[in-house]
């Protein structure tokens, strides 16, 4: 069935429905062009005024004021020696373990002492060898002097030559110089049995001192070779109950040690507790790593609980300066410096992006002090608050802890407040 034509009357009402449509439309999309511009306008005149900046605030106060050098090492035994072997062979027996407590003397380990047994015989035979040889050069000697004392008598009668006579004198002086022989040799064998009963002895290994055991580096029937370097069997401490703590301070910090400063540390096996120590030596050879220069100190350390064992690693805290009323300023107060006023003018189109306040920061170069820090005084800037603005006074900075400052006297009193940092809060 042929589809019936719109009328005239049906054409002309379509067509302002379709005007109607396109103009509400349009007055929907300027709204919304003209409501961001609205929004944009309001947040750079209204919500994007400039920031009421609050500071924060500490003040200059009298008290302690502790000067620490920190500095990491590990513990070793107090008179800790490395016992080892003299001679090479099989060792036969182990007679400690570890921790065994020993006294000087004992023995602690056996090597086979057969190769050495037979040497010692052998040489016991040469000295006896030795022996009878001196006592025929005697017997030789008596017999060619007695020779010669007949010689001289004939000699004197005229009943032999003068050849005769000096072949006597000959024998005789033959005869003494034989027991000299005899007598070197004999001293000769008595020494090398005397090497080889030291040899012999060295088979058995003993403790140099009284102390306990802290390792035991072979077993029964181990080859020890002590050609080149004697090996080490056992390690044995004096005494573990003293220890010594070893640290290596920075050349920076060096100048401030002295010994018999008060000292603490702690350890990873006990960490809510501190263990009290003291300077007893400040080593001055140097010992150079790849970026800095460190020196030796060296601790006491107080073991009677044995909580502390030798090799543990150590975190100690040396004081080396402790005043009761000292004129401080929190380290923040240093580092800060007020903001940068911005270098260009910002424009004031709605629609150019907004570049956002600068907060408070840090001068170039300003560290936060650690508790390493020199002791020698030094320049500093601190800013306090005059008519709501900062002010910049110069002070002069001595040590300090890693989180107050040293001031020296001058425009900077007790109870003097300094700004430390720098909040943004937006005005209502």
């Amino acid at each position: 069935m042929p589809e019936a034509k719109p009328t005239g009357s049906q054409i002309l009402a379509m067509t302002k429905k379709r005007r109607r449509r396109a103009l509400i439309q349009r007055i929907l999309i300027a709204l919304v062009v003209l409501g961001g511009v609205g929004a944009v306008v309001y947040q750079r005149t209204v919500g994007g005024k400039s920031a009421a900046p609050r500071y924060v605030t500490a003040q200059a106060k009298l008290g302690p004021l502790r000067e620490t050098v920190m500095a990491t090492g590990k513990f070793k035994g107090l008179d800790s020696v490395d016992v080892g072997a003299q001679i090479s062979g099989r060792v036969a027996r182990v007679l400690v373990d570890f921790n065994d407590q020993v006294k000087a003397g004992q023995t602690l380990a056996e090597i086979d002492p057969a190769q050495l047994l037979s040497r010692v015989e052998q040489s016991r035979a040469q000295v006896s060898a030795s022996d009878s040889s001196v006592r025929l050069a005697k017997a030789t000697l008596a017999q060619a002097k007695a020779a010669l004392a007949r010689a001289k008598d004939m000699a004197d009668k005229g009943l032999i030559s003068s050849k005769d006579l000096e072949a006597a004198q000959a024998d005789a002086e033959r005869a003494e110089a034989s027991v000299g022989s005899s007598q070197s040799q004999a001293i000769l064998s008595r020494a090398s049995l005397k090497d080889a009963e030291t040899s012999l002895s060295w088979t058995t290994i003993k403790a140099p001192i009284d102390g306990v055991v802290l390792a035991r580096l072979v077993e029964p029937g181990q080859t020890v070779a002590a050609s080149l370097q004697s090996p080490v069997l056992f390690t044995v401490a004096r005494d573990l109950s003293q220890l010594t703590l070893y640290v290596d301070i920075d050349e920076a910090d060096i100048g401030r040690l002295r010994e018999g400063q008060e000292a603490s540390f702690t350890v990873g096996a006990w960490p809510s507790r501190k263990f009290a120590s003291k300077v007893i030596s400040v080593r001055n050879l140097p010992t150079a790593g790849q970026t800095v220069v460190t020196y030796q100190a060296v601790l006491s350390v107080d073991n009677k609980d044995l909580l502390l064992r030798p090799g543990m690693t150590a975190t100690a805290s040396i004081i080396t300066s402790d005043r009761p009323d000292v004129l401080t300023v929190p380290d923040a107060a240093l580092r800060w410096q007020p903001p940068a006023p911005p270098k260009d003018k910002p424009s004031s189109s709605p629609f150019m992006p907004m570049t956002p306040p600068r907060m408070g920061q840090r001068r170039p170069g300003a560290n936060a002090r650690s508790p390493d820090a020199a002791a020698n005084a030094s320049r500093g800037t601190l800013y306090v608050l005059e008519n709501g603005a900062p002010k910049r006074v110069v002070v002069e900075t001595g040590g300090g802890d890693g989180q107050n400052t040293e001031i020296k006297p001058g425009p900077i009193q007790a109870g003097t407040v300094v700004i430390t940092d720098l909040e943004q809060t937006k005005a209502p």
